[in-house]
């Protein structure tokens, strides 16, 4: 049975080791043990057990023997899945030929996942350096991981931007793998003046803009004199750059404004599109003057009328004033 188990184990992965770091795949292999019929079953696949967690360390040196929690976590969940489904299923055969297929299972599952971690997910990083957390399988203990730039450079090319004057530029040089990297890497942000690309720049040509722990940078309201080269560096607090892009960013002015002159509007024509509702100044002078004349006529006039009122009333005072006398005198 032994020579049996070997054969199918001694092609197992090295990160297969990983599995027997979980716990919930510890005991529900313990529970596997446990279930078999009689003692001597029991001892059997016991023996099965820990041979197969031999073999999964000693193939571990051969290989990078590294995963990633998630990894672990999903082919955990899967492993889990078919350890309890053979748990709860009644068997007819042999139960250590069984166990043999369940360890075997395990492998596959983890071989699965484990291909896409390693192709994927283990070094991301096209560019650049990404310093990692991930798992020893052969200790279970986690360990940190270097994944090296494959351009052997942590500069990572240019990123052109364009904008114009009093607009808006974004810089971002977030790439997701930098959530992977140790620590808590900032963002420094640096520029040197100029047209771009017209002249090699030195590192003593940039200045400082902003450190953050945010990968993106707005630029607002926007001069002409703000184009330039622009640089984005990822660094550790020990000054380890991981990452660096350039972003030559290009202004174009906003484009002359010309001045139309102020055209006034053509005078009112006099003759046949006169209009009594729009008086001239010429109309306005001789209607001010003829009312003038009347309004001092009438004035004459009613200050006649009042005087020739006024004299006749005394006309007719004056001979009753007479007989008024004539009576008193002929009393006495």
């Amino acid at each position: 049975m032994l020579l049996m188990l070997v054969s199918l184990l001694c092609c197992v992965p090295a990160a297969t080791a990983c599995l027997q770091c979980d716990r919930k795949i510890k005991l529900l292999i313990e529970d596997l043990t446990l279930s078999a019929p009689t003692i001597n079953d029991q001892i059997e696949i016991k023996k099965i057990r820990d041979h197969a967690y031999v073999t999964y360390r000693e193939t571990s040196r051969q290989r990078k023997g590294v995963i990633d929690t998630t990894t672990l976590y999903r082919a955990r969940t899967e492993y889990q899945s078919e350890l309890n489904r053979f748990l709860n299923t009644e068997h007819t055969g042999s139960v250590t030929f069984e166990a043999i297929q369940m360890l075997a299972m395990g492998r596959k599952i983890l071989e699965k996942h484990l291909d896409i971690f390693i192709r994927d997910g283990l070094c991301p990083n096209k560019c650049g350096l990404l310093k990692r957390r991930v798992m020893d399988c052969s200790s279970c203990r986690y360990k940190i991981y270097i994944c090296p730039s494959p351009s052997g450079q942590q500069d990572c090319g240019e990123l052109p931007v364009q904008a114009e004057e009093g607009g808006q530029a974004v810089l971002n040089c977030f790439l997701p793998w930098h959530r992977l990297l140790l620590g808590a890497p900032e963002y420094h942000y640096s520029w040197a003046r100029g047209v771009p690309g017209t002249e090699k720049l030195n590192e003593s040509d940039f200045k400082a803009l902003v450190v953050t722990d945010d990968s993106s940078v707005v630029l607002n309201q926007l001069l002409a004199d703000e184009q330039g080269t622009y640089r984005c560096s990822l660094q550790g607090q020990d000054g380890t750059v991981f990452y660096r892009v350039t972003f030559p960013l290009a202004v174009a002015p906003l484009p002359d404004q010309t001045h139309r002159p102020v055209v006034p509007p053509p005078s009112l024509p006099r003759g046949d599109d006169y209009s009594p509702s729009r008086p001239t100044a010429d109309l306005l002078v001789p209607v001010v003057a003829l009312v003038t004349a009347l309004s001092l006529a009438a004035s004459v006039g009613l200050t006649v009328v009042l005087g020739m009122m006024m004299s006749q009333r005394r006309a007719a005072e004056q001979p009753r004033r007479r007989t008024e006398g004539r009576n008193t005198h002929s009393t006495v």
